[in-house]
């Protein structure tokens, strides 16, 4: 069980969520936001669970009838991300306010708890580029941490995010599970070296670990205001706001966009498959262009703005694409949602978005 009181020194989860989400709600006498009750039964943690793909997991893992533990320091995650799910099912999850680098509070929060989806992590190649030192402590200390704390926890299954960078620049296509990773940005090796640790739990603690490797994922929630926005996002952005997209590089770099909700459903047969240890490609099986990407985007807005192209960013790489087929035969998974459908969902999402909030995006 966790104790109240010695959670809660050190914390101010509370002031710093409600601040966030620009609501004016009662403070407790506890130091993190605690959704309803429920401590004594079974939870399922997710770390970075007010992140793009965190939030999303955790809306389905409660649709399901899972109890949810969100754990959050706020530095990418944002409070809003989970109002929606707070307003409909507030005694089904709960919010705290937690580095994940913060071993003692881990172990804690890890107490009673079943499966743990670990996405917390610095997850910009270019912020990595820039501060190595950060990402490492995160990426590599951070999981570093949460694994010890399941496995002293007894934890049932770790579900560790994972990405394509791990590959590298390899001109092999597309990328299986078997072939020699090459990675070329602080952010991959971060990511690479939180692989080994997962295997290395596995083999010599018995934890049960599966490591997943994304793709570039996109969908509603997904930051279009940041200087290191990812792809799809930062266009739908610039085209909706009737401004050229800028592409780094010749466009014809490639890239395999998955949709968030096929990549929610990968964990979740992640999370309950016999698999003691993977790692699994999760992406959509097909890659496009950039230039392919910007061509499909205008039309579903309704425009025709010619990129802008400036110099390719180091530590990107040029092409990628999922051999999704070992995901198959190991979790079962199976994407469901076309790139067309997808773009449909994440502009219809964002337009909402511009109208509810008029300076929505206004960054980019």
């Amino acid at each position: 069980m966790i104790d109240e009181q010695d959670v809660s020194r050190g914390y101010s989860g509370v002031s710093t969520f409600a601040r966030l989400a620009g609501h004016n709600w009662r403070i407790t006498n506890w130091a993190f936001f605690r959704f309803g009750g429920g401590l004594g039964k079974t939870v399922d943690v997710i770390t970075g669970g007010a992140g793009f793909i965190g939030s999303h997991l955790c809306r389905a893992l409660v649709e399901r009838g899972r109890k949810v533990r969100v754990i959050d320091n706020f530095s990418s995650g944002k409070a809003e991300n989970l109002l929606s799910l707070r307003q409909e099912q507030s005694n089904e999850f709960e919010i705290f306010e937690c580095d994940i680098r913060d071993s003692k509070q881990l172990g804690k929060l890890f107490s009673g708890v079943d499966t743990v989806y670990h996405l917390a992590a610095r997850t910009s190649v270019q912020k990595s580029v820039e501060d190595p030192v950060d990402c490492n402590s995160v990426n590599v200390e951070g999981t570093l941490k949460v694994l010890v704390a399941a496995r002293d926890n007894g934890i049932r299954k770790v579900i560790f995010s994972s990405s394509t960078a791990v590959y590298g620049d390899s001109e092999e296509l597309p990328k299986q599970e078997t072939m020699k990773v090459r990675p070329i940005s602080p952010y991959a090796v971060s990511k690479y070296v939180g692989e080994c640790y997962c295997r290395v739990f596995s083999e010599t603690y018995g934890l049960s670990v599966l490591a997943l490797r994304y793709f570039n994922v996109f969908g509603p929630r997904q930051d279009s205001a940041s200087d290191y926005a990812a792809v799809i996002p930062r266009f739908i952005a610039s085209i909706s706001a009737g401004k050229r997209p800028i592409i780094f590089g010749d466009g014809e770099q490639s890239r395999d966009f998955i949709y968030v909700k096929d990549v929610v459903s990968a964990n979740l047969l992640a999370a309950h498959s016999d698999v003691r240890y993977e790692s699994l490609n999760i992406g959509s099986g097909e890659s496009f262009s950039l230039k392919q990407l910007v061509e499909t985007l205008n039309g579903v807005l309704g425009e025709h703005l010619e990129p802008i192209h400036e110099a390719a960013r180091p530590g990107e790489v040029r092409h990628s694409e999922a051999d999704i087929s070992w995901a198959g035969q190991s979790i079962g998974f199976r994407p469901e949602i076309s790139l067309q459908e997808g773009l449909l969902r994440t502009v219809d999402w964002f337009r909402k978005m511009s109208v509810d909030s008029p300076n929505f995006g206004a960054a980019v």
